[in-house]
C-alpha cells in the first residue's frame, strides 16, 4: 500500500462528507492495487488527493 493512502481514509468523517470522500477513497484504493508503483502512479494519487480535498471543502460550502 502506498503511504499516501492514509489520507484517503473517510470513516472518521461525518456522513455528509463521507458521501464525497468515500467514492474517491475507493477509487484511490483500486488504483493503488491495480497499478504498478512508480512516479506516474504517485503523481496520479497526489492529484486525486488534491481533488478530494477540494471536493470535500465544496461540500462544506
Amino acid at each position: 500500500m502506498s503511504p499516501i493512502m492514509k489520507y484517503f481514509e473517510f470513516a472518521h468523517l461525518p456522513p455528509h462528507l463521507q458521501e464525497v470522500s468515500k467514492p474517491i477513497g475507493e477509487l484511490a484504493q483500486l488504483m493503488d492495487q491495480q497499478l504498478p508503483d512508480g512516479a506516474e502512479k504517485s503523481a496520479g494519487l497526489r492529484k486525486l488527493l488534491e481533488a478530494k480535498d477540494y471536493l470535500v471543502r465544496a461540500k462544506l460550502g
